[in-house]
Parts: structure tokens; C-alpha cells; sequence
């Protein structure tokens, strides 16, 4: 690496190392500035180039948020996740389209098995379903064996990473404490695989992949939407790619009811178009109270009309259906 590119990266990093307050959402536990200081170091390294370019560009610019759960296993330690990821839902739009929220847990003395990890990711995403204040958006299937289906919360569909300690030849997927990363689909958009962009950013990520790990990209990496894909598959990487072609069945609806979908209405029925102060918009049945934080626009018709009219302000507010 040239030198000044060496001096300019070392700028960046010591500018996020320093900003590591600024970016964190909700109360910073004793371990917290500790884990979030190695986190950057690796994601902004000058020598081994971290392969996820979204998180690189994030953590360059700030717009990458950070929180922490004090706990590992117990439910009763994830208590404040829910509004974590409101309180970053809600601001996420105002940052940038290069943004993700880490949360970090507790370091452990000891590493658990991978089977362990696996079933905590799953278990943390059934609890936070089993938080969420709203429903499943309508426009999302409830299967996960469903080409469109992506987790949500608070309304939004989110792709979601996780990360371990004990992902060794996978390095991408290494940290050293479990660690989930939520990326709103919104930060997708304009990045699909068919488009200039999204095909060179594949590229860039593959080919970093390829020198990043020591293992081959895992063959269920794929696109939103394809045929063949299927997203959930991606949320939790095995550290090979023999094991991975082993899981045929999605753990999140394992032991619990699937999503409930927003309730179908009448085409005819009175509508209103809502929003919040993040800047949000969405669609409110007429004569129901508003929920907290949001209030109407003046737009109204049937709910068809209020969508369009949302789809009409353009790309900045997000779609949603209440």
C-alpha cells in the first residue's frame, strides 16, 4: 500500500476510534468502548481489506450505529434490543444509504460451539419478532422458504449478519464476541444484482472475500429475489461450505407461530397517510387512534390512493402499511 494511502487510512480509523460516543445508540456497558475499538480495527484495517465495503464506508463516514446487549443466553438480558433497533429505525433514513447497526454482546470467558451460536442468532430474532409493537409488513411473506422473504421489525425488512468467535477459516464472519448486524433492505436499493452498481459491488465483495478467508465464498451467497435464493440462508454462515449445504430448513419459525401479517382490509375503506418526525410515512386506517409519533399528512382516499401518493413523494420517505 502507498504511503500516503497508508496515512490517510490511519486518519480515518483514529477519526472513528475517536468518534466511537457519537455513534453509539443507548447506555455504553464497562466492556463496551474496549469491544467497539477492536470492531473498527478491523473493518477499518489499511493491510487486509474487510470485505463487507457498506461497513467499511460506514465506519469511515459515521453513519455506522453501534449498541450493546450486557448478556449472553437469558432473554431477560436482551430486554432493551427491541428498542435499540427502534431508536436506530427511526433515524437510520436521516444518516446515509451506507449504514448498519452492530450490536455487540458480552464477551464470554469461554467460546461456545457453533450449534450454540446458532441457535442464540435465531433465538434473539424470535424474540425480537415476539417484541415488535407492529406487525408483519403485508407486502412481505411470512415463509422463509419464500424468495421474498427477509426478517423485519418495527415494520422494515432487514437483512441481518451474524458473527462469532468461533468462525475461524470464514474470517468475515469472525468477532471476537457474538455480534449481529442489521442493514435495512432500503440500503440495498438501487445496489440489485441486475444494475451497474450492484454487479460491481458484488465483484468488490467477492473478490474480497476470496482474500479475506480461507475458505471459498459460501454457495448460498446469492441475490434478493432470485429463484434460487434464500435470504436466511445468509444470516448465519457455516465456517465451511460442506455444512452449510446441510441446513434445508430455516430455524426462525422453530417452536414459535409464524409473523402475524397486517390484517387484510376492504379496497373501499377510508384511509389516511400518517407520518413520524423520523420522516417515515405510512398508510392508517381513518377513525383509528394514531399510534405515538405520528400524525396525519392531510392525504386521505382508499388505501391504493395513499400508497401512490407515498410512492409519489419520492424515494426519501419509507413505504409502509399499517
Amino acid at each position: 500500500m502507498p504511503e500516503n494511502e497508508r496515512n490517510s487510512s490511519a486518519g480515518r480509523r483514529k477519526s472513528a476510534l475517536k468518534d466511537i460516543q457519537g455513534i453509539t445508540i443507548g447506555e455504553t456497558p464497562a466492556w463496551g468502548t474496549e469491544s467497539a475499538e477492536r470492531f473498527l480495527d478491523t473493518v477499518l484495517s489499511g493491510t487486509e481489506l474487510f470485505p463487507c465495503t457498506f461497513a467499511v464506508a460506514a465506519a469511515r463516514k459515521s453513519t455506522l450505529r453501534l449498541g450493546y446487549v450486557d448478556g449472553t443466553d437469558r432473554q431477560d438480558d436482551w430486554a432493551g434490543l427491541p428498542d435499540l433497533l427502534r431508536r436506530y429505525l427511526d433515524e437510520y433514513r436521516s444518516l446515509s444509504k451506507e449504514t448498519s447497526l452492530v450490536v455487540l454482546f458480552r464477551p464470554e470467558d469461554e467460546p461456545r460451539t457453533m450449534d450454540a451460536y446458532r441457535d442464540r442468532f435465531w433465538a434473539v430474532l424470535r424474540y425480537l419478532v415476539a417484541k415488535d409493537s407492529q406487525p408483519w409488513p403485508a407486502e412481505l411473506p411470512t415463509d422463509p422458504d419464500d424468495r421474498m422473504w427477509e426478517f423485519a421489525f418495527g415494520g422494515t425488512p432487514i437483512f441481518v449478519v451474524c458473527n462469532t468467535p468461533v468462525h475461524d477459516r470464514r474470517r468475515s464472519r469472525h468477532a471476537d464476541q457474538f455480534m449481529i448486524t442489521f442493514q435495512p433492505r432500503w440500503v440495498f436499493e438501487g445496489l440489485e444484482a441486475e444494475t451497474p452498481r450492484g454487479a460491481a459491488a458484488r465483484r468488490t465483495i467477492r473478490a474480497r472475500l476470496s482474500a479475506y478467508d480461507t475458505v471459498a465464498p459460501s454457495p448460498v451467497l446469492g441475490s434478493y429475489g432470485d429463484a434460487d435464493n434464500r435470504e436466511w440462508r445468509q444470516y448465519f454462515l457455516a465456517d465451511d461450505n460442506v455444512s452449510a449445504a446441510g441446513v434445508d430448513r430455516c430455524p426462525f419459525l422453530a417452536g414459535r407461530a409464524a409473523p402475524r401479517p397486517a390484517e387484510p382490509v376492504a379496497a373501499g375503506r377510508p384511509w389516511t397517510v400518517v407520518s413520524n418526525d423520523a420522516g417515515r410515512y405510512s398508510v392508517w386506517e381513518a377513525g383509528r387512534d394514531l399510534p405515538a409519533g405520528w400524525r396525519t399528512t392531510g392525504a386521505s382516499g382508499t388505501r391504493d390512493a395513499c400508497l401512490d401518493h407515498i410512492a409519489a413523494l419520492g424515494p426519501s420517505p419509507a413505504r409502509e402499511t399499517r
